[in-house]
C-alpha cells in the first residue's frame, strides 16, 4: 500500500574467465613436450578475479535494506516478480504436460483395434517431459517464496499506524495555523487550502481504516485477536476496498495536477518524471485493489503478478538510485 519511491535495473557483471598461457606462446626452450595437467587455481586467486563492482553492488543493497521502507520495497519487488515467474512457469509446464498427454492419446488412437497398451512406471517413454516437471517444481517453490514475502510485508505493516499518528498531528497543526486569529493573511495563504486539508484528512482516514482492518484480520489469523475466520475474510476484503478508495483519490490528485493550467508545463523534467512514476504506480494498483476487494476476484494469478510487479520495479529503481 505504501506509496514510496523506486531500481535501476542492475547490470550483472560480466563473467571473468581465467585461462593459462597457451603452450604455443611459451618460448621454445620452456615449452614442455608433454604438457602437465592444468592445476586448479587457489581460492584466493579466484575470489580476487571476481568483478570489482560486486562489493559496490552489495554496499548499495545493504543501504537499500537499512530502513523498514527499503526492506518493504525490496520484498515487494521479490514477492511479485516471484509470483509472476511462478505463474508463467506453471502455465508453460502444464501446457507441455497437456501436449504430452495429447500426443499419447493420438498415438494410442492409431493402434489397431484390440491392441493392449501396457504403461510401465519404469519406462522412459511414459515419463512426462523432464523440463516440464522441473519447471512445475520450480513454480511451486516460487509460489512458496512469494507467499512468505507477502506475509513478511504484512508483519512490517503492523507498525504502519504509528506514522499515521504523526501524519494526523501534522494536519492538525496546519488546521490550527489556518484558523488562528494571530496568523496573517499571507501565512494562511501560504499553507494548504481548506479543500486540500479536507482531502488530506480523507486520505488519512482511509489509510487508518484499511490498515486497521488488515492488522485485525492478520493478528486474528495468528490467534492474537479473536475475529472468526469468516470475519477475517470480510476484514481483508473491506481493507482492500478502502485502499481502492485511497488509490482513486490519488489518481484524482494526479489528474488535477496534470491539467492544472500551466503549472505542470512549468515543472522540471525530473518533476515530470516523478509525476509519471507516481501515476503509473497508482494505475497498476487500481485494478489490484478492486480484485482483492471483490467477492470472487477479478484477475488471474499471472495478471496479478504482472500488475504488482510494476510498482515493485518503479519503487526499487528509485530506491536503488537514491543509494548511489
Amino acid at each position: 500500500m505504501a506509496d514510496s519511491a523506486p531500481p535501476a535495473v542492475i547490470d550483472a557483471a560480466a563473467d571473468t574467465t581465467i585461462a593459462p598461457i597457451p603452450i604455443a606462446d611459451l618460448p621454445p626452450s620452456t615449452a614442455p613436450s608433454n604438457p602437465p595437467k592444468r592445476q586448479p587455481l587457489p581460492l584466493t586467486t579466484l575470489l580476487g578475479a571476481l568483478p570489482s563492482n560486486i562489493d559496490a553492488f552489495l554496499t548499495r543493497l545493504n543501504k537499500c535494506l537499512s530502513t523498514p521502507s527499503g526492506i518493504d520495497t525490496v520484498m515487494l519487488f521479490l514477492c511479485y516478480s516471484s509470483k509472476l515467474s511462478s505463474s508463467i512457469l506453471s502455465h508453460l509446464s502444464q501446457s507441455a504436460l497437456r501436449r504430452s498427454a495429447r500426443d499419447w492419446l493420438a498415438l494410442i488412437a492409431t493402434l489397431p483395434r484390440g491392441t493392449t497398451v501396457v504403461f510401465s512406471g519404469e519406462g522412459a517413454a511414459t515419463a512426462p517431459p523432464p523440463a516440464a516437471v522441473a519447471a512445475l517444481a520450480l513454480s511451486k517453490r516460487l509460489t512458496s517464496l512469494s507467499g512468505l514475502l507477502s506475509e513478511a510485508r504484512m508483519i512490517l505493516r503492523l507498525w504502519a499506524l504509528l506514522p499515521m499518528y504523526f501524519w494526523a498531528k501534522r494536519l492538525a497543526g496546519q488546521i490550527r495555523a489556518r484558523v488562528s486569529s494571530s496568523a496573517s493573511a499571507e501565512e494562511k495563504n501560504a499553507g494548504p487550502t481548506k479543500t486540500e486539508l479536507a482531502i488530506d484528512f480523507l486520505r488519512l482516514a482511509l489509510c487508518v481504516v484499511f490498515q486497521g482492518l488488515e492488522n485485525a484480520a492478520y493478528l486474528s489469523s495468528r490467534g492474537v485477536l479473536t475475529l472468526p475466520p469468516a470475519k477475517q475474510g470480510l476484514a481483508y476484503k473491506w481493507s482492500a476496498r478502502f485502499w481502492a478508495a485511497f488509490v482513486g483519490i490519488e489518481l484524482g490528485r494526479l489528474a488535477t495536477e496534470r491539467v492544472a493550467g500551466g503549472t505542470f508545463a512549468a515543472k522540471t523534467a525530473a518533476e515530470k518524471n516523478d509525476w509519471a512514476r507516481r501515476a503509473v504506480r497508482q494505475l497498476a494498483w487500481a485494478p489490484l485493489t478492486l480484485h482483492w476487494g471483490s467477492d470472487k476476484g477479478l484477475l488471474g494469478e499471472m495478471t496479478v503478478g504482472a500488475l504488482a510487479s510494476v510498482p515493485g520495479v518503479i519503487q526499487l529503481s528509485g530506491l536503488w538510485a537514491s543509494t548511489a
